[in-house]
């Protein structure tokens, strides 16, 4: 049997030019362990190139940065301010020399932002898988990836043991005991309350309460004999007042956010009172009832610390109070988020106010 003869092969084509392709994330992150381009999906995922960029070793300035943002700085500022206000309080009432209120002034300072900063970390560090949850907490460094919760935790047990020996050795016992009574309260009472009970705001006002007294109590003699002396500053009333000015302060403030972030909040697991308060009247009522609570105690300083503080001040208090109010007043008749909102501002507005005043008008009425 005859066979056809075979057609000649066509010549094969030439391979066709590749064309380009970007680097993967993995092998631009770190050269050598892939070449495979990125698929499409993994360019449009935003959580790919997070855990992608989590490989990514950090530099010792970006670690630096990221233990500074594990110490909340703006609550540590305003912490260390309020404890400040407490010490100049004092000291302007305490009949002894300025030259000695040097060393624990710089003490107590440092002291509360180192104790402060380490409550605050160790509190992320506790709240880590919450934060993870929560848009507004999301890009914090522990649910970000860039830090790990040992290295965190020991960064936060670091800073809040430096803090309570800086108070212990340079203002005596007295705010070294009330600083570790605020970092144990904030940490073991009201951070597992969180997602347990509406009363977790209350509850937290306490350690928030706290560093005026902190500073109240540092301006105390610690040399010589009387260094244990300092802890009877502790039964001071001025202390105490400006502690109770704090803890009323802090309710309209942080019910105010809630109500802004209730939706965030009910995400993270936390239970909080505009959250179990759907319609916002028990919220609302709250806070109107502690800014007329706020009022009274805003003023009472002129009758408690008499010899430190004039009417002018307790007028300054006045205004400003009821200028709260009524923000707290417009709320409650309009439950709205703009007017929550306002509330928290007001709040920001209204504690300066008062700290700024009363310290003016002390150092002014010891002047004069």
């Amino acid at each position: 049997m005859s066979h056809a003869p075979l057609a000649p092969s066509a010549p094969p084509a030439p391979p066709a030019p590749s064309a380009p392709h970007a680097p993967s994330l993995t092998s631009t992150l770190r050269p050598g362990l892939s070449t495979e381009p990125p698929r499409a999906h993994d360019l449009a995922s935003p959580r790919t190139v997070q855990l992608e960029e989590a490989l990514v070793p950090l530099t010792l300035p970006q670690r630096i940065a990221a233990i500074v943002e594990l110490t909340k700085p703006g609550i540590t500022r305003m912490v260390t301010i309020t404890s400040g206000v407490g010490f100049a309080l004092a000291a302007l009432g305490r009949d002894r020399p300025p030259i000695q209120f040097a060393l624990p002034a710089v003490g107590c300072v440092l002291g509360t932002a180192l104790s402060s900063s380490g409550a605050n970390a160790l509190n992320q560090w506790w709240e880590r898988t919450r934060d993870a949850r929560m848009t507004r907490t999301a890009e914090r460094p522990l649910p970000e990836e860039r830090l790990t919760p040992p290295g965190a935790f020991l960064a936060g047990f670091t800073l809040s043991a430096l803090g309570v020996l800086t108070l212990l050795f340079t203002c005596g016992p007295a705010p070294a005991v009330v600083s570790l009574v605020t970092i144990l309260w904030y940490l073991l009472l009201y951070t597992p309350l969180k997602p347990v009970t509406p009363l977790n705001t209350l509850v937290g006002a306490i350690p928030g309460a706290l560093p005026p007294l902190i500073g109240w109590s540092a301006t105390a003699p610690v040399f010589g004999l009387d260094w244990y002396g300092g802890l009877t500053s502790l039964t001071e009333p001025g202390g105490w007042c400006l502690f109770l000015l704090m803890v009323v302060w802090q309710i309209p403030h942080f019910l105010a956010i809630a109500w802004m972030y209730k939706d965030d909040y009910a995400r993270g697991g936390h239970r909080m009172l505009p959250i179990v308060d759907p319609d916002g009247r028990a919220t609302s009522s709250t806070i109107l009832l502690w800014s007329i609570t706020l009022l009274v105690v805003s003023i009472a300083p002129v009758f408690v610390m008499s010899e430190r503080l004039s009417p002018f001040y307790g007028f300054i208090a006045a205004l400003g109070g009821l200028w709260f109010t009524a923000r707290c007043i417009r709320l409650h008749r309009d439950r709205t988020r703009d007017n929550a909102r306002s509330v928290f501002i007001a709040s920001i507005l209204h504690l300066p106010l008062i700290l700024v005043s009363m310290t003016a008008d002390a150092v002014i009425s010891r002047l004069i």
